[in-house]
């Protein structure tokens, strides 16, 4: 970026500035430096200041002529961007964010596993944030009490969900978290005062999560809507910050019925490969109980996990893609229990300071089937979401920092899932046992759009399928579908039901997303004939940084 930022990009330079203030948590997690000591307010004063922030960038960016191209497609995605959070601003959405991820209840908690803790300096400002979560989950009370005031409230499951989570960070049934976070200062840093300020503020943390499950159980819970489903209103507002898109929802869940029945189809073909004669159960069945094909033991599974990204970084480092060198490292990390299920991605700090890191939830297990395994790797690593958002941090002389600093889960999620299947192409799942893995992902992401624009829309189950023909999905027949056709273990999907019911629109972002990568990829093949190059397609397209999947498709038909 030159010294002298043009408009658009002094503007976003500012965005980021002034948002890290009003929301330290999301500024951690996007790693910008400055405010982990701070948490965000999420009380309604707290949430009126985030969207008047958001009415000024954008009225300033009306002001803000582009100079060249790089300002047309920063300005075109930051005025989607803050156009979406405005719509859930004036849904009054922060009133009733209470669901098992993507809430503050869950984001005041996991923000301390992104904080450095080597030196004194660093348990200090453990010190300060963790004496800030009493008040932090008070205010993210008030804003839900102001949503029973006005009658906006979450659905019961969510409350009783989320009153298990932070149950469980109280240490009920678990090792509480905070106590369990300040062991681990060691005592040549943290000793006299310091020990007894992180001592007293993971006492007081700990209650005030404990209070938190209470006051769900009890005060929240009992009022709450027993429907889960919010139509396709909701829903519409909801898509515009996932997809960063406006969709048909129906013509998308047929869609997603008929990329169901191609993946089965071709889980039955691959099954064939590991045991002639077999069902995809029977295959499955190989897969997980087979010792030659399981790791015992977490740490040896981590490390197992460390191992693979590693060596996908190396072997695909300068033959399918160019991986800077501060992007060359991910580390492979074990997630605190009472988290949501799946393994996920948290992207670097904008100095590379922080590294970008894979969270792997164990849900207790010791012993871990690797035939599903690594294709997930590639999803959450490389050249799945480190690749992708750790290359956009890398971006400083090209990409705006507002670009460089907000993900969009179609575009992101849609990469991920994409880089799955690209891994299948460039020959890296010849394995058939690592192929089923990653044919079982795509099946779940199909089923995921079935069930989760199905259950929230209470759309009619086709005849065609056989799957409880021509009734309306409920929660109960999405669990009953998943058990069946998602080919994940039943315990996993009953908290990704949990999931889809709490967080409309963010389940499709996969499938939809890898969607429109394909259909883009595609169309540049088709425009260029033999002379396309996958390479440097992938290239351009990745140094877009994120889009919504509106702007996606008409940048990506450009190149």
């Amino acid at each position: 970026m030159p010294d002298q930022p043009t408009p658009v990009y002094a503007l976003a330079d500012r965005y980021v500035e002034e948002s890290a203030a009003l929301d330290p948590i999301g500024a951690t997690a996007n790693g910008i430096a400055g405010h982990d000591s701070e948490l965000t307010d999420y009380s309604p004063e707290g949430i009126g200041r985030r969207a008047r922030h958001t009415r000024d960038i954008l009225a300033a960016l009306d002001g803000a002529a582009s100079t060249n191209e790089r300002d047309r497609v920063a300005s075109a995605f930051i005025g989607e961007r803050l156009r979406a959070q405005m719509a859930q601003f004036d849904a009054d959405e922060g009133l009733r964010a209470l669901r098992i991820i993507g809430s503050p209840l869950g984001s005041i908690r996991s923000c301390f596993d992104l904080m450095p803790r080597v030196t004194a300096e660093d348990w200090e400002t453990i010190a300060d944030r963790m004496e800030g979560v009493p008040a932090a989950l008070g205010g993210f009370r008030a804003a839900l009490d102001a949503g029973r005031t006005k009658g906006l409230l979450a659905a019961r499951r969510q409350a009783l969900e989320c009153a298990k989570q932070a149950a469980t960070w109280s240490g009920d049934g678990a090792e509480p978290f905070f106590p369990k976070l300040v062991e681990g200062a060691k005592a040549e840093v943290a000793s006299g005062a310091l020990r007894g300020r992180l001592d007293a503020a993971a006492t007081a943390a700990t209650n005030a999560y404990a209070a938190f499950a209470t006051y769900l159980r009890e005060e929240y819970a009992p009022g709450a809507p027993l429907q889960d489903a919010v139509g396709p209103d909701r829903y519409r507002v909801m898509a515009l910050s996932t997809l960063g898109a406006t969709i048909d929802l129906y013509e998308t869940y047929a869609w997603a019925w008929e990329d169901l029945h191609r993946i089965e189809a071709d889980m039955r073909a691959t099954a064939q490969r590991i045991r002639p004669g077999v069902t995809v159960e029977q295959a499955k069945q190989l897969l997980e109980t087979d010792p030659a094909r399981s790791i015992e033991g977490v740490e040896a599974f981590r490390a197992w996990m460390q191992e693979l990204q590693d060596r996908t970084i190396a072997e695909l480092n300068g033959k399918h893609f160019d991986i800077p060198a501060p992007v060359q490292r991910v580390e492979a990390m074990i997630a605190p229990p009472g988290g949501a299920a799946a393994m996920y991605y948290t992207g670097p700090s904008e100095d590379f300071s922080r590294p970008g890191r894979t969270w792997y939830p164990t849900l207790g297990k010791t012993r871990f089937p690797l035939w599903g395994e690594v294709s997930i790797a590639y999803h959450e690593g490389v050249p799945g979401h480190h690749l992708q958002v750790a290359q956009v941090r890398y971006l400083a002389e090209t990409l705006s920092r507002f670009q460089r600093t907000v993900f969009v889960s179609a575009h992101g999620e849609g990469w991920a899932l994409y880089a799955e299947r690209l891994m299948d192409e460039l020959g890296y799942l010849e394995n058939p046992d690592y192929r089923l893995g990653m044919l079982r992902a795509q099946a779940m992401r199909a089923v995921r759009v079935i069930v989760d624009i199905g259950m929230h829309l209470q759309l009619e189950i086709p005849a065609a399928d056989g799957f409880h023909p021509g009734e309306r999905w409920t929660p109960e027949l999405g669990q009953a579908f998943v058990d069946e056709r998602s080919h994940f273990p039943k315990d996993f999907m009953a908290s990704e039901i949990v999931r889809y019911l709490g967080y409309p629109s963010q389940a499709i972002c996969y499938k939809v997303g890898e969607r429109v990568w394909l259909e883009a990829r595609d169309a540049a093949r088709a425009r260029a004939g033999n002379a396309f190059d996958l390479k440097a397609f992938h290239a351009k397209a990745l140094d877009l940084g994120p889009l919504g999947l509106d702007q996606m498709r008409a940048e990506l038909g450009r190149l």
